[in-house]
């Protein structure tokens, strides 16, 4: 259960994502900035690509190291919830429908956030060297 605070902000992220994408459609804005062509999909991209890093963050913090195959774990994971996530607006939303081009979005966005990760792994968590005393 300790672990588990490794992995607060991704979880807080996941619902936040759920809780974005089964809004009704009426209640999704439509004018001014958000009226921008496939803008929708940039927004997708961006969300998928924060659970992979928030869950390499998580798993970074608690192990120290993200092998190669979590981080095909987690891009899996993300894009399979972006796929659920469609079936869901197609299924029990209002107003939504299933968008193939966002779960590609979603996936697309998944594999950025590995490169994200270790963007930020390699300029804000280097690893601490020994003090010789």
């Amino acid at each position: 259960m300790k672990a588990l605070r490794y992995y607060i902000p991704a979880i807080l992220w996941i619902i936040l994502i759920l809780v974005l994408c089964t809004l009704p459609g009426k209640d999704v804005p439509h004018t001014g900035w958000f009226s921008i062509k496939n803008l929708d999909k940039l927004v997708h991209f961006g969300l998928f690509g924060g659970i992979v890093f928030f869950l390499a963050l998580g798993y970074y913090r608690q192990k120290k190291n993200v092998p190669a195959l979590m981080l095909l774990v987690f891009v899996l994971s993300a894009a399979l919830y972006g796929l659920a996530i469609e079936f869901i607006q197609k299924y029990y939303t209002v107003d939504r429908s299933f968008d193939m081009r966002d779960a590609a979005a979603d996936t697309l966005g998944a594999i950025a956030g590995v490169w994200a990760f270790k963007l930020f792994r390699r300029w804000f968590l280097k690893p601490r060297t020994a003090t010789v005393q």
